[in-house]
């Protein structure tokens, strides 16, 4: 069982530096209101709240570790039929939240997470096609454990395997073409934003500066994805939905999870949309940037937490994931909805991930597309949310890692 006192946790993680993106509700042109998606009416107390409850997360937590501890197999894997990425995933969780490197739960892991480092360099289960997708989980893992540079060279070699799956010139595509700079996965290998928003965390995590040339190849690519027509993103996309938000792809003709507009546009949904702001933020996009505007303002417009706005509950703890990890680094602790009300998110987050909590401690999507009916992959996304709302630091801390 994971102890009741849970110390003050120092977060080593690269962290981004704090950008203030202060929105008022005059300057959200709020054409849809929050309610159009289905959420439950927004709570009128959440102003009052200060960050996630302690008791409530410490409660979690424990829940969640203690069901880890039970679930983990021999080898030191999670869902190992699932390749190594739900293992390392699962294991930045658990690192996140206190547990060392040397730690029997952790050590496993790592383990089993080293056997899949590859003569290329990079991290995967030979014969994979997501080797993308597990090389960035398994660097984000390894850096978390990183101490006195023990995986130094593995993350090295890692980072450079990665540089080189990107889709630039020397795939054939230059910059004109609409997947240039982007990452991908899957039977067709097409680009796509949560590979590139993946590649982006896993860069960072390696310690790459925002002036690397991966990260600004990412940012073409990233750019467009957003439905904002600029000198950014000159795709046929951005000007029939100019909401601001993000799709998921702009490559091989482009294509939206949320499906089209009556207009043909790609419809934007929150998952990608957090995903698409905190890669902006990470490349060091400024607070007037209007790309970053105009994802900020769209997030205030469709905040929620009652499902993944605009595909419902699709990959709705993925969306948990990347909606705590943007709004950490947009440095906001409350958000401000169409309607008005303050939300302070990290408390709606862990009250929201505490009513969903299992009996057992885990958690589970009753859609399991995406691979969300497994409970350990679920349990991981759970996890690295909650890593972004403990109550025992301020966001100046958290961001600043003390």
């Amino acid at each position: 069982m994971f102890p009741g006192n849970i110390p003050r946790i120092v977060l080593i993680r690269p962290t981004p530096s704090r950008l203030a993106v202060r929105l008022s509700l005059a300057a959200v042109a709020c054409v849809v209101c929050t309610a159009a998606l289905g959420q439950a009416g927004p709570s009128k107390d959440g102003p009052a709240k200060t960050g996630a409850d302690p008791a409530l997360y410490r409660q979690t937590l424990s829940k969640a570790i203690a069901y880890l501890q039970t679930v983990q197999a021999e080898d030191g894997s999670y869902s190992s039929m699932a390749g190594p990425g739900v293992t390392a995933l699962v294991t930045t969780g658990l690192l996140r939240h206190g547990r060392s490197a040397a730690d029997p739960l952790v050590a496993r892991s790592l383990a089993y997470l080293h056997g899949f480092v590859q003569d290329d360099g990079g991290i995967y289960k030979p014969g994979t096609l997501y080797r993308n997708y597990e090389t960035c989980l398994a660097i984000m893992c390894f850096a978390e454990a990183n101490r006195r540079g023990h995986y130094d060279q593995v993350i090295d070699r890692a980072e450079a395997f990665l540089k080189d799956l990107q889709w630039d010139d020397a795939e054939g595509h230059d910059q004109a073409s609409f997947s240039y700079g982007g990452g991908g996965y899957g039977k067709h290998m097409r680009p796509d934003l949560s590979n590139t928003a993946m590649l982006v965390d896993a860069l960072k995590a390696a310690g790459t500066d925002a002036d690397d040339e991966a990260i600004k190849k990412a940012m073409i690519f990233i750019s467009r994805c957003q439905n904002l027509e600029s000198e950014h993103n000159t795709t046929p996309h951005g000007a029939k939905n100019p909401d601001g938000g993000f799709y998921y792809t702009p490559a091989a003709g482009g294509s939206s999870q949320a499906g089209e507009t009556d207009r043909g546009g790609l419809r934007s949904y929150g998952s990608m949309t957090y995903a698409g702001l905190k890669s902006m933020i990470y490349a060091g996009l400024k607070p007037d940037d209007q790309r970053v505007q105009a994802a900020a303002k769209w997030i205030h417009r469709f905040y929620t937490l009652k499902e993944n706005p605009g595909i419902g509950n699709s990959g709705l703890y993925y969306y948990y994931h990347t909606f705590a990890k943007a709004l950490d680094a947009l440095g906001e602790d409350r958000i401000t909805d169409c309607a008005g009300v303050v939300h302070d998110w990290r408390h709606e987050l862990v009250a929201e991930l505490a009513r969903r909590q299992q009996a057992n401690g885990s958690w589970v999507n009753e859609n399991d597309r995406w691979l969300e009916g497994d409970p350990m992959l679920v349990t991981g996304y759970a996890l690295l949310a909650l890593s972004y709302c403990q109550p025992f630091a301020s966001t100046v801390d958290r961001q600043e890692g003390r």
